[in-house]
């Protein structure tokens, strides 16, 4: 390695790799941040309501709303989900210089929400679906919430460990 066409010393090579090894590390972990408050509810709201809008489109007969009312619904909340999801990341950027990332998280701490909240999302109203009992949904609706706080809690405990 040289600086300014002369050779860096190896103590200087090393206070250089160290120096690189430091920023790879914070931009990791700005990487990792969590969502911002006002994104932590919109997704748990979110997560809170898919399942009841669910258990509405696949409820055999009219459930409190018809059919088209609950895909309206659905479209819509996952639309604003969608336009938020977006504003919250291009705030993230603009704020810190990096995108917000998952990829940067344990595979551990990943893994049981990206298999397990979809079949509990989607699992709460198909047995709605088949009993008829909207506790199904309830239970759904309240454990996905608690998965999203649940979720972000460990998100912000893992970024302080690598910050």
């Amino acid at each position: 390695m040289e600086s300014n066409g002369v050779p860096l010393t190896p103590e200087q090579a090393r206070a250089a790799l160290a120096d690189t090894e430091r920023v790879r590390v914070s931009t990791t972990a700005l990487t990792a941040t969590p969502w911002p408050t006002w994104f932590l509810i919109t997704l748990t709201l979110y997560a809170a309501a898919l399942p009841i809008t669910l258990g509405g489109i696949v409820a055999d007969r009219y459930w409190l709303l018809p059919r088209p009312a609950w895909m309206a619904t659905m479209l819509a909340i996952t639309a604003l989900y969608a336009a938020l999801f977006s504003v919250a990341a291009k705030a993230w950027r603009e704020k810190t210089g990096v995108a917000l990332r998952m990829d940067v998280l344990p595979k551990r701490a990943t893994l049981p929400l990206v298999v397990g909240l979809p079949l509990l999302l989607v699992g709460g109203p198909y047995a709605f679906r088949a009993t008829g009992e909207p506790g199904w949904l309830v239970a759904a609706s309240l454990i996905g919430a608690a998965v999203s706080v649940g979720f972000h809690l460990t998100f912000v405990r893992l970024h302080r460990r690598t910050a």
